[in-house]
């Protein structure tokens, strides 16, 4: 399988326009090639057309923070198939990127990725993120996409990051509800108020948001409970 030269154009502009480094536009293609090769059931989109706009641009927005590039320290919670975390790890050679993933054929696909991609600063570690000891407090920032709702990303992220770091969670149309209970698990586990940042990362992208929530006091110490609490259980505004 080869990349089509559209396709390559597109990468190489979001290059130019993200200040990628030099070989990052070949190994972004790559990592569409693996996805497009990859049969079992990582993502429903395999297309690279597809892919470098839904998946590597929407991944790429997320340097539109300086927070996110400022960070030495990462964990892509859900990482799946690599988005965003395998993308940040191409853009930011410097940081360590941890793939959180606790699907088994996900997180085997996640090692391939690394090992063919060359990527050094990059690891998968397949646990689910209340389970992932190594993980509490070791990090400074920790990413989420299309993974959970914000209350539940909150609960997940809290006990992982170090004082002062920070979540980015990618979501898509705001929802006031979810908001609300994100909010309400912010108070109740030392993150703040979230910043919401609109991004467009490509032209037909709509309704494309960044939940920034930073880590402003410790986790209370009966956190993370124990796996599928947060989901079951979720921390809402009205309780």
């Amino acid at each position: 399988m080869a990349i089509a030269p559209h396709v390559s154009r597109r990468l190489e502009e979001l290059a130019t326009r993200y200040a990628l480094p030099d070989g990052a536009p070949e190994r972004l293609a790559m990592l569409l090639e693996l996805l497009e090769g990859e049969r079992s059931a990582i993502t429903t989109v395999r297309d690279p057309a597809v892919g470098v706009d839904l998946h590597v641009a929407d991944s790429l927005a997320a340097l539109e923070l300086p927070a996110v590039r400022e960070r030495g320290r990462i964990a892509d919670l859900g990482s799946g198939g690599g988005f965003p975390g395998l993308v940040l790890a191409i853009a930011l050679p410097t940081a360590q990127v941890a793939l959180v993933e606790s699907v088994g054929r996900k997180a085997a696909f996640l090692r391939s990725a690394v090992e063919r991609l060359g990527l050094r600063n990059a690891e998968a570690i397949q646990a689910r993120a209340e389970e992932w000891r190594a993980g509490i407090g070791a990090h400074d920032l920790v990413t989420a996409r299309a993974l959970a709702p914000l209350s539940v990303l909150v609960e997940y992220a809290a006990p992982l990051l170090e004082p002062n770091g920070e979540l980015v969670a990618w979501k898509g149309v705001r929802d006031r509800a979810e908001e609300s209970d994100g909010r309400a698990a912010a108070a109740a586990l030392g993150m703040s108020e979230p910043r919401i940042e609109p991004v467009q990362p490509f032209p037909t992208a709509r309704a494309r948001n960044l939940y920034l929530f930073s880590k402003v006091s410790p986790t209370p110490p009966d956190y993370p409970r124990r796996a599928g609490m947060a989901r079951k259980r979720p921390i809402r505004a009205s309780t």
